[in-house]
């Protein structure tokens, strides 16, 4: 089969390669699966850099999600569309997975938009909901909103009723969050704080950043009192750090994001906040969005859209 491996780190993708490798063979407790999608996440690019906190041995394939049918494991039958969190390997023609991580695929859900749900809306859903508390009304301002991560947060704080103030660096990506979305504002990042104080009375309840650097800074200054500042990463490249007077003075909580290790941390509450973002995906509540699919053998365009940040939504690579 097909595998997309890093056999080295390195800035420019030049250490990962796709390479034939063996197939997976079935194994007790492990669910084999045919992959008909894998979601492109920002920490799979990081990953080939070395830049990430998980830093697995090299070689290793990336991938941390999937859709695609079961081709053998307990429990499911062969032909079952599925879905999967892989962590790592997802990129590859056939992969075998734990099979506590697999689940029915939504029938309303195509491949691609199954495969971009897991990560980018448990993180959403993790920083929003058991983190921040979000209440109906109240507003949060989501910075890199065009992205997989921030646009799941876009999608997810809509549906709680929330009044939603996005940031991108540009504003046709904004128009399409406006006006597919429900997005109140769409605002450049950085330059924003005026005008979300202007827009909420004085700042935003609630702040999504995993942009960090300068938009962060700015965040600071554009928060309620009592606001609640979710760290979810660091796009920029530049870790921010914030005096310690100005939590004080404003009264806001600095709150770190890391959704996988939250749920490992509390198993129960991690599968509760599975089960509740595949529920609210069923009922139709939030409304994945694929930016492009791409073919695996052409993983480097998808890998090199990623760093641009081009999309508006997620990228998937289609084995």
């Amino acid at each position: 089969m097909k595998a997309l491996v890093v056999s080295t780190l390195s800035p420019d993708l030049s250490g990962t390669a796709l390479l034939d490798l063996p197939e997976p063979t079935a194994e007790p407790g492990k669910v084999l699966i045919r992959v008909k999608a894998a979601a492109l996440n920002y920490p799979d690019l990081l990953m080939t850099r070395g830049e990430y906190q998980l830093k697995p041995p090299l070689p290793f394939s990336p991938g941390m999600e999937i859709a695609g049918e079961v081709i053998a494991g307990d429990g499911f039958e062969p032909g079952q569309a599925v879905v999967a969190g892989t962590r790592l390997g997802g990129f590859a023609e056939v992969v075998s997975v734990d099979a506590a991580a697999v689940r029915q695929k939504p029938a309303q859900l195509s491949f691609g938009q199954a495969a971009g749900v897991g990560a980018a809306y448990l993180t959403a859903y993790v920083a929003l909901v058991r983190l921040a508390k979000v209440e109906a009304g109240e507003s949060v301002l989501i910075h890199g909103a065009t992205g997989g991560v921030g646009l799941a947060a876009v999608d997810l704080a809509t549906s709680l009723g929330a009044r939603v103030i996005a940031t991108s660096r540009s504003p046709e990506k904004l128009a399409v969050l406006m006006a597919e979305y429900g997005v109140e504002a769409g605002l450049p990042a950085p330059g924003f704080r005026e005008r979300v104080k202007e827009l909420t009375g004085g700042g935003a309840d609630v702040i999504y950043d995993p942009v960090g650097g300068d938009v962060f800074d700015e965040s600071v200054r554009s928060i309620a009192f009592g606001g609640r500042l979710c760290v979810v990463g660091f796009t920029s490249g530049r870790i921010a750090t914030v005096s310690t007077n100005m939590p004080l003075i404003k009264g806001f909580s600095v709150i770190g994001v890391r959704a996988g290790e939250y749920g490992r941390q509390f198993p129960d509450k991690g599968r509760e906040n599975q089960d509740a973002i595949w529920s609210l995906a069923e009922q139709g509540k939030v409304r994945p969005r694929v930016h492009a699919e791409y073919a695996l053998a052409d993983w480097r365009s998808a890998f090199e859209a990623m760093q641009r940040s081009d999309m508006v939504g997620k990228i998937v690579l289609i084995p």
